[in-house]
């Protein structure tokens, strides 16, 4: 587990969150569109011991023009490519529903965590943008309760897809020429108001059974959806006294929708430059914001511009508050990671993350449902379904 119990993620936003951050002699812009770009970044996000990356996605283009990197590596491939190179990180992807057939992001996650042992998770967004929407040319632009709307139908059949094989469908029974036990193969038969899909799925039950689902509680439909449907829940605040009240009714909400709020980790954004000294950092901050002619990091959330062990005090006080865990947010995210690194070089065994608490308590090969305390489930259909 995590130092003093704080699950810890990184979002890795191209060369950083902030717009400018690619104009950095130390952004490696140039190589954002490789593979060894993203392979670098998150085996020392894995080396410095964070518990999980969140890649972010879109369908749309970065707006900005030149002044902006614009284009990004897909997601679910990013994490691919990285999986079989880490072993112990979570890797949780974005994947937009709105254009995007509920089936084929079941096999993607689903694949994903064949490649990553059980490593695999899925961050639900919705496509906002007119632009996305004419792309596709299949439907017009929604407004928030019809996205989420559909979302949450999307992740009921993603997830009945991934219980659709019960574990031990696969036989593989050389003698006989049977490869499934085809009574643990089951059809889902949803009908909603987005989807009518039948299954089953064309991939067998993955490791985890069901990976991790997360979703941003950025409003109020997309927080309906997360008390129903996430195992981690992603929120932003002003202060820690706010965000632990916003833990607090979240975690009722979910209570009253049945569910255990044991079982969902509400983690908090927490947006990060980090410099030698604070003063160095707040004036990189400003050049950031003056290559982009305007300032980017809000103030009023709750962030951290300074030194790595200013970022530890931080941590410390979050993990007092009772907030689940923290994503790191980079304004520059090889800064941030060199950093870290150098902290973690400099103060072991202080480090972001204590690497012998990691071994004592996990397996070998620990899979995300292990590092945030999930029992693998079994599938709903293993009593309940019909038989193909």
């Amino acid at each position: 587990m995590s130092k003093n119990g704080l699950f810890l993620g990184i979002e890795t936003v191209g060369t950083g969150t902030h717009p400018a951050s690619w104009r950095r002699v130390d952004s490696g812009a140039e190589d954002l569109f490789t593979a060894g770009y993203w392979t670098a970044v998150v085996s020392a996000a894995e080396e410095l011991g964070f518990d999980a990356v969140f890649l972010p996605d879109s369908f749309g283009i970065q707006a900005g023009g030149t002044a902006v990197t614009r284009g990004r590596l897909d997601a679910v491939a990013i994490a691919a490519r990285t999986a079989p190179l880490t072993s112990r990180i979570g890797l949780i992807p974005q994947v937009p529903v709105t254009h995007t057939e509920p089936f084929h992001a079941s096999k993607a996650v689903t694949a994903l965590d064949f490649a990553s042992l059980g490593r695999a998770g899925w961050e639900v967004t919705v496509s906002t943008a007119d632009v996305e929407a004419k792309a596709f040319g299949r439907k017009e632009i929604q407004d928030r309760q019809s996205l989420w709307h559909e979302a949450d139908e999307a992740v009921e059949v993603v997830t009945r897809l991934w219980d659709s094989w019960e574990d031990g469908a696969e036989i593989r029974d050389v003698p006989t020429g049977r490869f499934i036990d085809r009574d643990r193969l089951h059809y889902i038969d949803f009908t909603g108001d987005s989807f009518s899909v039948k299954g089953p799925s064309i991939t067998p039950r993955s490791p985890q059974g069901q990976p991790i689902v997360t979703v941003r509680a950025d409003d109020p439909e997309s927080a309906e959806v997360a008390v129903r449907r996430a195992d981690i829940i992603r929120i932003t605040a002003t202060d820690l006294p706010i965000a632990t009240e916003r833990r607090t009714a979240l975690r009722a909400a979910i209570a009253a929708t049945g569910r255990d709020p044991d079982t969902v980790q509400i983690l908090l954004d927490l947006p990060v430059h980090l410099s030698d000294s604070v003063a160095d950092a707040h004036t990189e901050v400003g050049e950031l914001d003056g290559w982009a002619a305007q300032p980017h990091l809000d103030t009023d959330r709750l962030h951290h511009v300074g030194t790595a062990a200013g970022l530890d005090d931080v941590l410390a006080e979050i993990t007092r508050s009772g907030i689940d865990g923290v994503v790191l947010r980079p304004l520059a995210l090889h800064a941030t990671l060199t950093a870290l690194t150098a902290h973690h070089t400099e103060t072991e065994p202080g480090q972001l993350v204590d690497a012998g608490e990691i071994a004592e308590a996990s397996p070998a090969h620990p899979t995300l449902r292990d590092r945030l305390g999930l029992p693998r489930p079994l599938s709903r259909y293993a009593t309940t379904g019909a038989a193909l």
